[in-house]
């Protein structure tokens, strides 16, 4: 009995830094969250203007509303591989548990699992990088469309 309750106390202190993980995914999950919640908004902002009679100006929505799209699609991605990477910890937690209550060797599947949550976070990364990227980017590109069509620059 001593022994299950060693190497329960063990596999405790084990999940601890995968725990912290899991509260630095939620985190990162967050802050995407909120800049899809903005992106969102100026796409909502943008359909709901107007129409005008300027062809340039009518361009000029068309490329943000598309850019706008991109930076929606690349942080739903963001969002997904970082929830999947979450949902590896959670099971190389559970894992770490079930092996040693049934005194299974379960090391070479808790090691695979945490490649593939770090893979999830690294995806995860690139593409909230590859997001930033795009909004700083694209927001100078169109301010000097903007600036050349006379429209007054949107919040």
């Amino acid at each position: 009995m001593e022994n299950h309750v060693t190497g329960v106390t063990h596999v405790i202190q084990l999940a601890v830094a995968p725990v912290f993980l899991l509260t630095a995914i939620a985190t990162l999950i967050s802050a995407l969250n909120v800049r899809l919640g903005r992106v969102v908004d100026r796409q909502r902002a943008l359909q709901s203007m107007a129409p005008t009679d300027q062809v340039e100006v009518a361009q000029a929505r068309q490329r943000e509303f598309a850019l706008l799209c991109r930076r929606v699609h690349l942080s739903y991605l963001s969002i997904l591989s970082a929830v999947i990477g979450g949902l590896f910890i959670c099971m190389v937690v559970a894992l770490a548990f079930i092996g040693v209550l049934l005194s299974v060797d379960v090391a070479r599947f808790l090691a695979g699992l945490f490649v593939f949550a770090m893979v999830s976070l690294i995806t995860a990364l690139t593409l909230f990088l590859r997001e930033i990227y795009l909004a700083v980017s694209g927001r100078a590109r169109l301010s000097a469309l903007q600036a050349s069509c006379d429209v007054p620059p949107q919040a």
